[in-house]
Parts: C-alpha cells; structure tokens; sequence
C-alpha cells in the first residue's frame, strides 16, 4: 500500500489532507492557484473583461464568475468533454463556485469590469467543488492585486477569504476532508462553504440512506467551519491584503 494511503487512513477525523496552495500556476492569467487537497489537484485561473454581461452595465457594479470542468482522465476512466454545453452537475458547480466568491467581494469596488474564474480538474479524488472555491479564492485575489498595482481602483475589493470543505458520517463518525474512498461511503455527505471570519456562505447536505439527527448536523457544521478556518490561514499567507 502506497505510503501515502497509509497517512490518508492514519489522519485523524478533524484533519485535513495535504494541502498546497500553489500561486501563480498559470503565467499568462491575472491570478492563478493549483491547488492540492490530497490527490485531487484543481487548476484555477482568473481572466480579467473590462466590460459586464449586458444585464448589468448600467449597475456600475462589477461580476465575478466561474466556469468548472474535469479533464478527461481526472477520473479513474476516461470522462467524455462536455462538447454541448456543461451538464447539470457542472452547472451546479459552477454557479457554487461564483456565489462562494461574490459573497466575499465588493462588487461596487470591483468597477464595471468581470473576473472569470477557470477551474479545471487535473485529478479528482473527492472534493473537487470545495477545492476550486478554496483555489479560486486565491486566484481571485491575485488577479485583483494586479488590477490595483495598474491603478484601476484603491480600495481592494476582496473584503474575505473564502473557503470550502467537505465533511460527512463515515461509519456513524464526523470527518472532515473526505476522499473518493469516504464519500462514496459516507451516511452522510455534506459540503459547507464559509468565510474566514467564520460566517457560512452555503451549506449542501444530503443523507445517503437513514436520515440524520440536528445533533449530528450541528457537528458537521462545526467540524467543516473548524476546517475552513485551516484554510483561511493557508489563503492569508498568500493574500495579506485581506485582513482577518
């Protein structure tokens, strides 16, 4: 058994996996992060438009979105290209991915211009929706400290780090950070997404099989916020501009 599975078995239910936040992935990008949670690796790259989809440019606010995919051999056997459009899961993933990162931006600061978030899964192993929030964080913090060192605004526009983890029961026990192996598993599987101040941004949970108590979904939110305040910590280190 490789050496790292037998870490992965070894770790305890309120940690996470190994975890790399990698700036600047991406050379040609306004900001960039691979970022690492476990073996699933998640490419994001932020693009900056000095423009607004139509609906808004009267707003004098700015956009931030994202778009999500898996490369074909992400996964254990090859995933066909979503050539027609993306899926219903990735839809969902995607509109995740932008309100996740909206909720900590000031749009009004921002200007009329938008930020595309890319995320690209290089391997997946469980957890690629928190990790592409948790990378596009970063990512779009660096594309927006390249906007102010042209001088486009003064104010810095990300008021917060965001982040998002998984958790779920595992044999009747909280854990936090779950791989393929657990989530496939798991009674319960939830993701939660939240600020580095600790506020909640959005909560998905599902009971696989027998519903599950308030208690058990109180620690569940405890363990993912307990969670997302390591992540915040790691995002800080690379974005010092957003104060705790």
């Amino acid at each position: 058994m490789p050496s790292e599975t037998l870490e992965r078995l070894g770790r305890g239910e309120d940690e996470l996996r190994l975890i790399k936040l990698e700036p600047d992935a991406v050379p040609y990008a306004e900001g960039s992060c691979l970022v690492h949670f476990g073996n699933t690796r998640v490419l994001c790259a932020a693009s900056v438009e000095e423009k607004v989809p139509s609906w808004r440019e009267s707003s004098g606010l700015g956009w931030v979105t994202a778009e999500y995919g898996m490369l074909p051999r992400s996964t254990h056997t090859r995933r066909r290209r979503e050539r027609s459009g993306a899926d219903g899961r990735t839809s969902e993933i995607q509109r995740l991915i932008g309100r996740s990162l909206r909720s900590v931006c000031d749009l009004g600061a921002l200007g009329p211009r938008t930020v595309i978030l890319d995320c690209d899964v290089l391997q997946a192993d469980g957890g690629t929706r928190t990790a592409a929030v948790t990378g596009g964080c970063v990512a779009l913090g660096l594309a927006l400290r390249s906007l102010r060192e042209l001088g486009r605004f003064e104010a810095f526009p990300l008021r917060d780090v965001v982040a998002a983890i998984s958790v779920g029961l595992v044999g009747a026990r909280p854990m936090l950070d779950l791989d393929y192996r657990e989530d496939v598993t798991a009674q319960v599987d939830m993701n939660v997404v939240g600020t580095g101040s600790g506020r909640l941004v959005e909560v998905q949970g599902t009971a696989e099989g027998d519903p599950f108590s308030r208690e058990a979904l109180d620690q569940l939110l405890d363990l993912g916020l307990h969670g997302i305040g390591l992540l915040a910590r790691r995002q800080r280190e690379l974005l010092p501009e957003v104060l705790p």
